[in-house]
């Protein structure tokens, strides 16, 4: 890559090795070129995997992230390979949701984030679990997260 940037993203461009926990896990961001707008920026992961931690079964969710940047954007390979992360971790669903909220909002301090988390049912029972920062921006469009809620065969 020339000097730009997006010249210290290490992962982007070459083969990169799927982290095997979280905490492993290097989220890389690039200077928001359009830090003096408010806009909201949607990655949806419709095949998020973790492990529950009694019984070493997988779960599954389908996130929504919606995030107002502020100075940073978050490289969404960095981003994928994170989420990806979680396939060999064993986690309640609330905690898996939160702190991936957490730490991009650690890393990120973007303007306003929101994440819904929305587990398919293991035994009989769907897990939603929603976080944001705080009020959501009144000057940005943000639309629903359009996942409807769980009615199995209903």
């Amino acid at each position: 890559m020339t000097d730009s940037i997006y010249s210290n993203l290490k992962q982007l461009g070459g083969a990169t090795v799927m982290p095997t926990c979280p905490e492993e896990a290097e989220l890389e961001r690039v200077p928001n070129p359009q830090a003096d707008v408010n806009y909201n920026v949607r990655f949806t992961a419709p095949e998020f995997t973790s492990l529950c931690p009694m019984t070493s079964q997988p779960d599954f969710a389908h996130l929504v992230i919606d995030y107002v940047p502020g100075d940073w954007l978050i490289e969404s390979k960095a981003l994928k390979l994170y989420l990806g992360s979680f396939r060999n971790h064993g986690a309640f669903h609330e905690d898996c949701t939160i702190s991936i909220a957490r730490r991009l909002v650690g890393f990120l301090e973007p303007r306003w984030l929101r994440i819904g988390g929305y587990w398919y049912p293991r035994g009989g029972i769907p897990i939603d679990v929603f976080w944001q920062t705080g009020e959501m921006p009144k000057d940005v469009w943000i639309p629903d997260q359009g996942v409807p809620p769980y009615r199995g065969r209903g």
